[in-house]
């Protein structure tokens, strides 16, 4: 029996019930199709002995205020993480192993780390998938405050989040409400996923690009938008037969999708040559 690879353990990580995903682990796996002697297990205990640091670390009350306040003073004072605004697009950003070796990353990897931390000491966090950028918020006593990880463990309340959103976007930026829900293990990969994606995309990578987007067909099989994405990446490298696949399948979903056009000129193309 062949040795389990990088994407089979990601695979049967993400297959499991919610509750059950190991967020971190699955971050390591993915990490691991880049860095195929990655030992995650070494990267786990990094966290564990951090947890156990941090715990000692933690006020006898554990008002949620002063266990956040402990937490930022443990992972951005004394071990010095922090925001990458050097480089924001270093693909080693968005791996784990990477932002914690070099204790630098974006606000979806930062988060992973605190929201770990946080876990394992006892204290239960949920990151808030905001447009633009990514935030945590405390699961307790429905707290209504939200902690921004890649500036240094800022705490935010909803019109501090409401600005931000209109410093990215502009004035006429409205926030929703859902902009503020926690989501759960499987949307937070696909946002790490769909980060990669994006950078290995203006990096013209398309081998990693198209990996990314498998990955995220993984944990999403119901993702259509990105079939359409890696159809038309598989017809520009001349794989006509998974782009005819990919692309079929899009349309069968969006019929009538802004693209429809567009994307039947192609399959016409791939008939004529086929």
């Amino acid at each position: 029996m062949s040795k389990p690879t990088a994407r089979d353990r990601f695979q049967a990580e993400v297959q499991k019930p919610d509750a059950e995903i190991d967020l971190a682990a699955a971050a390591l796996y993915l990490a691991q199709e880049e860095y195929p002697h990655l030992n995650c297990e070494a990267c786990l205990k990094t966290l564990d002995v951090m947890a156990a640091e941090l715990h000692n670390r933690l006020p006898e009350s554990r008002y949620p205020m002063k266990v956040i306040r402990a937490m930022n003073q443990y992972l951005f004072d004394e071990l010095g993480f922090r925001g990458n605004t050097r480089d924001y697009y270093d693909p080693r950003n968005s791996f784990l192993n990477e932002v914690l070796a070099r204790r630098t990353g974006i606000p979806i990897t930062l988060s992973l780390v605190y929201l770990e931390l946080a876990n394992r000491v006892g204290f239960p966090m949920a990151g808030v998938g905001m447009p633009g950028h990514f935030l945590l918020r405390p699961t307790v006593d429905e707290m209504a405050v939200f902690v921004d990880a890649f500036h240094g463990g800022d705490i935010l309340f909803e019109e501090d989040c409401r600005d931000r959103l209109k410093q990215l976007y502009g004035e006429a930026a409205e926030l929703q409400s859902t902009h503020l829900n926690t989501i759960g293990p499987r949307p937070f990969l696909v946002r790490m996923l769909t980060n990669l994606k994006g950078i290995y995309l203006h990096r013209q990578d398309t081998t990693r690009t198209l990996a990314a987007i498998d990955r995220i067909l993984i944990v999403m099989p119901d993702a259509t938008i990105e079939r359409r994405d890696r159809g038309l990446i598989h017809y520009r490298m001349g794989q006509l037969e998974a782009a005819r696949d990919d692309l079929t399948a899009y349309l069968s979903a969006h019929p009538d999708a802004y693209d429809a056009f567009e994307i039947q000129q192609v399959l016409s193309q791939i008939r004529r040559v086929q």
